[in-house]
């Protein structure tokens, strides 16, 4: 049985495999590790990609892909220093009670540069992971900012501060950015190498 469907790429594991988002029922799916037709090794965490996938095995198989956006996540846990906007917002979530909230981000000619959410986190530490690993899309929140700002590629920064009560998700309005390479730098997540 073959699919041709859009995903958000998660992950992608040293065996090869990759862990996907299926953009239409926001459900992971993990491929086989090997057997692709189509060639898996250029895509990242974030890439938007068309692909058909062969289901007559138990663990799915690529037959083709195309990449259609080439968007970035990057995960970090254990941030430090927070900067200030999302210290700021995390405090403004707190003092009105409420487990999330958002605002935009700036730079230093006051235009907006990036839209930045903060969520609380559970004692557990699993929102972080649920974001990580797809059970909590990022979907919807990139499709927000896609909404008003064109359906470019951008750099998502999903960052969990070292005190861990909040998980802090950033988009970087211009993927490659300064705003993007800003935070790259102080936290030490180098972007991946595309071809």
């Amino acid at each position: 049985m073959e699919e041709d469907r859009s995903f958000r790429v998660l992950a992608t594991r040293s065996d090869g495999s990759l862990r996907l988002l299926d953009r239409e029922t926001y459900e992971p799916v993990v491929t086989a590790p090997d057997g692709h037709g189509g060639t898996v090794d250029g895509v990242h965490p974030g890439y938007r990609i068309d692909a058909d996938l062969d289901w007559s095995s138990a663990e799915p198989t690529v037959r083709s892909i195309s990449v259609r956006r080439k968007t970035s996540y990057t995960f970090v846990d254990g941030i430090d220093p927070v900067f200030e906007v999302a210290q700021q917002a995390w405090t403004e979530a707190r003092m009105a009670d409420e487990s999330m909230n958002s605002t935009v981000t700036r730079n230093t000619d006051n235009e907006v540069n990036g839209v930045l959410y903060v969520f609380a986190e559970d004692d557990g530490g699993r929102v972080f992971e649920s974001f990580r690993d797809g059970t909590r899309p990022l979907e919807p929140l990139i499709d927000r900012v896609n909404e008003g700002e064109g359906d470019d590629p951008r750099d998502v920064f999903v960052l969990r501060p070292a005190e861990g009560a909040y998980v802090i998700v950033t988009i970087a309005l211009r993927k490659g950015g300064q705003f993007a390479e800003t935070l790259r730098e102080t936290y030490d997540c180098p972007a991946p190498s595309e071809g």
